[in-house]
């Protein structure tokens, strides 16, 4: 049989049983008037606790309640603005008191810290271990990597040969001073260069009147015998004298050509043709006071400066880079002379002319392009400049 109702903590039964009656275990109001639920019951209240719900169970000593302590009952308090700007006040201040952390470690602390340590009783932890191995790495890949750069800079200058070093023990050479020579002359090569439009400033002659005259020159330098040196300085006497003086008549055109190779006769052969005989070879068409007048006006025109760099110094040097053979001298002069005939050439450097004579006379020969890295550093021309 169960307790009474006083018994049970927390049950409440209905305030008036006469008004109402019991159907299924439920309060039936009788008033027309309803009960709030337990659950909606201090609603107003923060932090209510569920109300407990009754259960029926068979009133024993072992548990019954009687000699139980109950729990009071916590007492909520409604919240109102004052109370709320309370409890922001309390919370605000635990928490200043949680993360405030003193600033320095007391002696006492530092003494408990600090003790003496062995050597070898010191384990390194793992990630400096770690990080001396990494290291270790980084430093043995940087040595590979300068040794690689280092063996492919040692490969570029074994690729460059030594073309001076069969020379050393000939005086004539100038081992010790060809090297200056030819930065001497690629420097001051731009003087001997002339407009490549001069042409236009002649008016009795033009440029096939200047190839025929090349045509002839070198047929005369083949006759005398004459250093090839002469042939090039002949040629760039002309081209300097016909683009300062203006208005030749073409009648003198000849003239000017026989003069040119005169004068370069006496810079670079030892043995000099005389003036008959440059007379004869121009089948008498001018006398022996035209020619040295014609040679005064020349050397006047000039300032006697007859010492210029032109194709064939460039040429020697970069058919010795290339290590050429009979065939490749032949062809490389063949194809020098035809620039020398076209007036389209004269714009480009003798070394530029020199270089790619030699390039093409190398493709035309071995059947495919070659520019070794010695010709293209002696040249100072890559095969890229060269097509």
């Amino acid at each position: 049989m169960g307790g009474s109702d006083e018994n049970r903590h927390g049950v409440i039964g209905p305030m008036n049983r006469q008004q109402g009656g019991l159907r299924g275990g439920k309060v039936i109001p009788t008033n027309g008037q309803t009960r709030r639920a337990l659950s909606n019951i201090n609603k107003n209240i923060i932090g209510a606790p569920v109300y407990p719900c009754a259960v029926k169970r068979p009133f024993t000593e072992k548990n019954g309640i009687c000699n139980k302590k109950i729990p009071p009952v916590p007492v909520h308090r409604p919240v109102t603005r004052k109370f709320a700007a309370q409890l922001a006040e309390n919370n605000l201040q635990i928490h200043k008191e949680e993360t405030k952390k003193p600033d320095l470690i007391s002696n006492e602390a530092l003494d408990r810290i600090i003790t003496d340590v062995e050597e070898g009783d010191f384990n390194e932890p793992m990630f400096v271990q770690h990080t001396e191995a990494m290291l270790e790495e980084i430093d043995k890949m940087e040595g590979i990597e300068m040794q690689d750069s280092n063996d492919i800079d040692a490969e570029v200058e074994e690729s460059v040969m030594d073309i001076d070093s069969c020379d050393k023990n000939n005086p004539l050479s100038v081992v010790e001073y060809i090297n200056d020579i030819y930065c001497f002359y690629k420097k001051n090569e731009c003087r001997s260069c002339v407009p490549p439009n001069y042409m236009e400033n002649q008016h009795d002659i033009n440029e096939r009147m200047r190839g025929i005259l090349f045509d002839w020159l070198i047929e005369v330098h083949y006759k005398f015998e004459l250093m090839e040196e002469t042939l090039y300085l002949t040629i760039n006497l002309i081209d300097r004298f016909l683009a300062v003086h203006q208005h030749i008549a073409r009648k003198k055109l000849q003239l000017v050509g026989v003069t040119a190779m005169l004068l370069a006769c006496k810079y670079e052969e030892v043995s000099v043709p005389v003036v008959d005989d440059l007379i004869l070879i121009s089948d008498k068409a001018y006398t022996r006071t035209e020619i040295l007048d014609m040679e005064k006006l020349m050397a006047n025109t000039l300032q006697f400066n007859f010492c210029l760099p032109t194709p064939y110094v460039f040429m020697r040097r970069f058919l010795k880079a290339a290590q050429s053979d009979k065939k490749l001298e032949l062809l490389s002069f063949f194809m020098i002379e035809l620039c020398l005939v076209e007036y389209e050439m004269l714009q480009y450097t003798p070394s530029q002319l020199a270089a790619s004579a030699i390039y093409t006379a190398q493709s035309t020969l071995k059947g495919y392009e070659d520019w070794s890295k010695t010709s293209e550093f002696h040249s100072g021309y890559t095969e890229e400049a060269l097509l």
